[in-house]
């Protein structure tokens, strides 16, 4: 079956989403999104999907095998809880990218607002850009790459999960410490910036990980962490 086009503007999103689950096709392009919420959400088979423009809430949720492909900016969630698969954002992401993703390659060419990689559990996010504040809050698992600077209270409450920032960081969150990069990370930040099609150079990122001081409950600690 060769690729199929839709058009927003003369299908509904629901008939798009219904092909997606129930049909089968190599390609599928969805023209003239103009920011709908909870396109492409829940695909599980290997299908590539481009959004050609911009995208609103949830865009390629809770992905599976899918590679996702968004021509423009995205609101909040994007990928949100993806388990597999690859979802690349040609523009900016809104709050909570990549929120609880528990596996595959979330890439954000621009810029991510606040909260990017929040709880996240296993997936890796590559951002080309900025992150806001309180990215990777209560990230227990995987890795995020920032190309850019980070905002206040990055990693606040981190578990196991890793940071890689090259720029500056505002502030790292409650537990959050910055470690010496091992050559294990080094090549662990060349890996990913090849799959994300960047060309930065790993020896400038800085590692950032859990001080796990926040483990155990320490009934002395007065609320000061």
């Amino acid at each position: 079956m060769e690729g199929v086009v839709f058009d927003l503007a003369q299908t509904s999103l629901r008939e798009v989403n219904h092909f997606l689950h129930h049909e089968t096709a190599p390609k599928v392009t969805i023209l003239n999104p103009d920011g709908a919420h909870n396109i492409a959400v829940g695909l599980n088979a290997a299908i590539e999907v481009e959004i050609a423009g911009h995208a609103g809430y949830y865009a390629a949720g809770m992905n599976q095998l899918a590679n996702v492909t968004i021509l423009g900016n995205v609101g909040t969630g994007v990928a949100e809880n993806m388990m597999s698969g690859r979802v690349q954002v040609k523009g900016f992401a809104s709050v909570s990218a990549g929120a609880s993703a528990q596996g595959g390659l979330l890439v954000i060419e621009g810029d991510a607002s606040l909260r990017c990689g929040i709880s996240l559990k296993g997936g890796d996010i590559v951002v080309g850009g900025n992150v806001g504040s309180f990215s990777a809050f209560m990230a227990q698992a995987g890795r995020m790459i920032v190309c850019g600077n980070a905002g206040d209270a990055l990693g606040d409450s981190l578990y196991e999960a890793i940071i890689y920032v090259k720029g500056n960081i505002r502030s790292l969150g409650a537990d959050a410490q910055i470690e010496p990069m091992s050559e294990t990370d080094y090549a662990t930040v060349e890996e990913l910036l090849t799959k994300a099609n960047f060309s930065h150079n790993p020896k400038e990122f800085k590692r950032v990980a859990s001080a796990k001081k926040l483990y155990h409950w320490n009934a002395d600690a007065n609320q000061e962490y």
